[in-house]
């Protein structure tokens, strides 16, 4: 496909290697002789030979088309991603460093069950107040004292997108919000995100926090290898049982925030939408990463990042999943 070059988690050094095979040793079996025999060595893994060798993501070097695709004007980037295939179907500026405002949280969600036990018990620190927060800010109206575990934390930050439970998440799992922010940044150099930065673990604004369509994609990529990530995107809601300071027990029931999830919106013909992440701010626009599936249970992955308006999003989202091969 014109645009798009595969690429693999290969160290620089072998990329280095494997160009200079290629200079020195001919095409063909002997070139991946070489290159299966130097990393084998020096990865030291059980990795069998296709692992190795294949490419395993697929980036766009320039704007991709696609029949159906949503109208560009009015966005920041768009892209829609085969995952299975390896394949980037849909590119728009893929590339541009953007403010991802609440779409953040998948790597919130990402590092905390990466280095947590999801039924660790985490006490809510004043930091995490919901009082210490704007009143036009999205929170799951948790409070000082209050005691859940990470698990009903996580459901509230993916679904109702709580800028609250983002915090009460980074101090838990890093110790400190500036300790976990630090993890969320080593996540993402190791992920191969390198036009990615946080500075926090909410998504609110800051001009050191940003990222790109196709960094978004890496880490969505990586958080939908966990099943407990996927029961979490896909939930109608959750209710959290939660002990005050004052020792009462109370239920918050927290509600998606997209529209397919909702209802506000009305549902792709060619895929079924798994679930997936907002984010809105004012300079952000307004953001959405999904995951979906084809009539063969094929998975892809797509963005759309600072349409104008809510309407635009979905209106521009769903043109998008519907510009999924229907033959494959």
């Amino acid at each position: 496909m014109i645009g798009v070059k595969c690429i693999g988690r290969l160290s620089k050094l072998a990329i280095l290697l494997f160009a200079i095979t290629i200079l020195t040793s001919g095409c063909g079996k002997k070139q991946e002789e070489v290159a299966v025999t130097y990393e084998t060595k020096n990865y030291n893994t059980s990795l069998y030979e296709a692992e190795l060798f294949a490419s395993d993501l697929c980036v766009a070097s320039a704007d991709i088309a696609l029949e159906g695709a949503p109208e560009t004007t009015g966005l920041h980037a768009a892209a829609l991603f085969d995952v299975n295939n390896k394949k980037t179907d849909f590119a728009y500026r893929v590339h541009e460093r953007l403010y991802p405002a609440s779409t953040t949280k998948i790597m919130t969600a990402l590092v905390a069950i990466k280095n947590a036990d999801l039924s660790d018990i985490v006490t809510v620190s004043s930091a995490a107040d919901v009082n210490t927060f704007a009143a036009d800010e999205s929170t799951c109206g948790i409070h000082v004292g209050d005691q859940m575990t990470l698990l009903d934390l996580l459901y509230g930050l993916l679904l109702q997108s709580g800028n609250d439970n983002a915090v009460a998440i980074a101090e838990h799992v890093g110790g400190s919000v500036e300790n976990f922010v630090q993890m969320m940044n080593d996540e993402a150099q190791n992920l191969m995100a390198t036009n990615t930065h946080f500075v926090n673990s909410n998504g609110l604004h800051n001009n050191n926090h940003y990222t790109t369509a196709y960094d978004l994609y890496l880490i969505f990529n990586e958080c939908i290898k966990y099943d407990e990530f996927i029961q979490m995107i896909q939930a109608d809601s959750y209710t959290a049982d939660i002990t005050a300071a004052d020792g009462t027990v109370r239920q918050d029931t927290w509600e998606p925030t997209n529209f397919y999830a909702t209802g506000e919106a009305a549902l792709p013909e060619n895929a079924t939408i798994i679930g997936g992440k907002t984010g809105t701010t004012s300079l952000a626009g307004n953001c959405l990463i999904l995951l979906e599936k084809d009539a063969n249970d094929n998975p892809y992955i797509s963005i759309v990042m600072g349409a104008d308006t809510k309407a635009l999003l979905y209106q521009d989202m769903t043109a998008l999943i519907n510009g999924i091969p229907t033959n494959e």
